[in-house]
């Protein structure tokens, strides 16, 4: 099997033996354009590690989940009706809902964090530049990152966060499967889920959808993903 150097945009200092070292050696090409499956499988955890560089984020106080909860389970009506004298005594008020929370890594997209090699042999790679992870979030009615961090913290008490931070090092050898090609992406092991907002009907007696998306958010977790393709 062959070891593989990684071809560097940017070869900091502390990764420049190592690029010596193997310069007689096969080419593991910086891949940013081989996008990873959607679903994460057991396999595909190449490595995984806590970051010391974190930013917690916000978190909600027990009223005002138990508020929020107690309001998301009203019946939700159109906004065409959305009319008429005020019958319940809900309050009048705007909040969110996530769900369909999933494992999901959430890559550093940054130059030095992504590699292929193939087909066959062995692929050697090291993250060559930091940078940081934060929270993504997609859709309608500008959800916050900070709003959804501190609703997914108290629906699912998982321990998500604002920010990681990704240094340079975490050196990987990885064996790739004959007439294989490997891809190895480092990232965060965290967690996908969608988001609704709502607010509250005019007669308070349900809820209607004002906005919708998706959001992406990080743990302190860190570490390289891999899998395989036949090109």
């Amino acid at each position: 099997m062959r070891e593989a150097m990684m071809r560097r945009v940017l070869i900091p200092a502390t990764a420049f033996v190592v690029a010596a070292g193997l310069a007689t050696a096969a080419h593991a090409v910086e891949a940013p354009l081989d996008v990873a499956p959607e679903a994460v499988t057991s396999e595909q955890v190449a490595t995984q590690g806590s970051a010391v560089s974190v930013v917690e984020g916000p978190s909600k106080s027990a009223v005002e989940t138990a508020t929020d909860r107690s309001l998301s389970a009203l019946p939700e009506v159109s906004a065409d009706g959305d009319i008429g004298t005020m019958r319940c005594d809900n309050p009048v008020k705007t909040w969110y809902q996530v769900s369909s929370k999933k494992s999901y890594h959430i890559p550093s997209w940054w130059n030095g964090t992504s590699f292929k090699d193939g087909p066959g042999g062995s692929m050697r790679v090291t993250v060559e530049k930091a940078g940081k992870i934060g929270v993504e979030v997609s859709g309608t009615a500008g959800a916050s990152a900070t709003i959804i961090l501190a609703e997914v913290k108290a629906e699912f008490e998982v321990k998500v966060v604002a920010e990681v931070g990704v240094t340079v090092g975490h050196t990987y050898t990885r064996e790739i499967p004959p007439r294989k090609y490997g891809h190895l992406q480092y990232g965060s092991w965290g967690y996908k889920v969608n988001w609704a907002k709502y607010k509250t009907s005019s007669d308070r007696c349900g809820k209607v959808k004002i906005g919708s998306g998706a959001a992406k958010l990080p743990t302190k977790e860190i570490g390289w993903r891999y899998w395989t393709t036949n090109s």
